[in-house]
């Protein structure tokens, strides 16, 4: 297996005319540094437009040791853009690629740190996955960097699957592992809820008494009426997707767990574009952006599809 060194490497600047997304396994803050800021200082030397998506720590770190040049750059706080693992396509990656049609753009992108919660690891996998589709024949790199001292080994071999290329000291290799299609396949989970979860079928002509539904438990648990606004917008934006794509009805059910607010909505549909909702809408589009909206909105989006139905959960904290 042959290995080369990330730097000075021409072989790197030809992949330039195509997508490329290496994970990067770090092990301390020396080795961290080591590998962003290089990127970072290559792509600005190239003239490429570069952004930082990572978690607050890593983010104020990299701040300090950028120096005068982060001016340059885009610096995105991941634990607050990314805190839903299904936004950060459309919502952070895309939106900055986007703004820059005619140049070649580099990103940093970590969605997975150490206090991530098992319940949103699944997404982040799936976000993982679904990159490679998403940035297909664009001119962007995308370097993930993984916490390889930190994060569970299942994490590091996931990671491997869903990236083509990786880099660990310095060096970066082709990864052996690489399958985005089986990591989407095994992280596509049952959602389940609790027996005491309210159950509601919902058809054609139904959404009122849905809202009416939804903010009744919203208000039960507390929640302000701000995010109750929000809350039953989601859930009337998902019942309304199942309705009119889904077999004309869907399933609902309502329940709190960990200080947040559950919505499940299942239909007999088939999901059949895991991107949806996960890439920006175009100029003057009116329909089709309930999943978009829902993935803006929620504190984490999951989703599980068989055969013969497609179930999507929606979180969101009540404080």
């Amino acid at each position: 297996m042959s290995m080369t060194s990330i730097a000075g490497d021409p072989a790197v600047h030809r992949r330039a005319a195509a997508f490329d997304h290496p994970a990067l396994f770090y092990r301390d803050t020396d080795d961290y540094l080591a590998g962003t800021l290089e990127f970072v200082h290559a792509g600005l030397s190239n003239g490429e437009a570069v952004a930082i998506a990572v978690p607050t720590a890593r983010h104020d770190l990299l701040a300090t040791h950028l120096g005068t040049v982060a001016g340059q750059i885009e610096l995105i706080d991941l634990t607050r853009a990314g805190r839903n693992p299904g936004r950060i396509i459309g919502g952070v990656l895309r939106t900055f690629a986007d703004r820059h049609p005619d140049r070649a753009v580099r990103i940093i992108a970590e969605p997975v740190w150490p206090t991530r919660s098992a319940i949103e690891y699944p997404a982040c996998v799936q976000h993982e996955a679904l990159v490679n589709r998403a940035f297909t024949g664009r001119l962007v790199t995308i370097l993930c960097p993984y916490d390889a001292a930190a994060l569970d080994p299942r994490i590091i071999q996931d990671a491997a699957r869903t990236h083509p290329a990786l880099i660990e000291h310095g060096i970066r290799r082709p990864s052996s592992d690489y399958a985005p299609e089986k990591a989407l396949a095994g992280h596509n989970r049952p959602l389940t809820a609790p027996a005491e979860a309210i159950r509601l079928r919902v058809g054609p002509g139904q959404l009122s008494w849905l809202r009416e539904a939804v903010t009744e438990h919203a208000c039960a648990a507390g929640m302000s009426e701000d995010r109750q606004a929000d809350w039953v917008l989601m859930l009337t934006e998902l019942a309304t997707n199942s309705i009119e794509h889904g077999g004309g009805k869907a399933t609902v059910r309502l329940f709190s767990e960990a200080g947040q607010l559950v919505g499940q909505v299942r239909d007999s549909g088939r999901f059949l574009d895991p991107l949806a909702g996960r890439t920006p809408a175009l100029p003057g589009q009116t329909r089709g952006r309930g999943l978009l909206i829902v993935n803006d909105i929620a504190d984490l989006v999951r989703l599980h599809i068989t055969r013969g139905a497609t179930t999507l959960e929606v979180r969101l904290h009540i404080d």
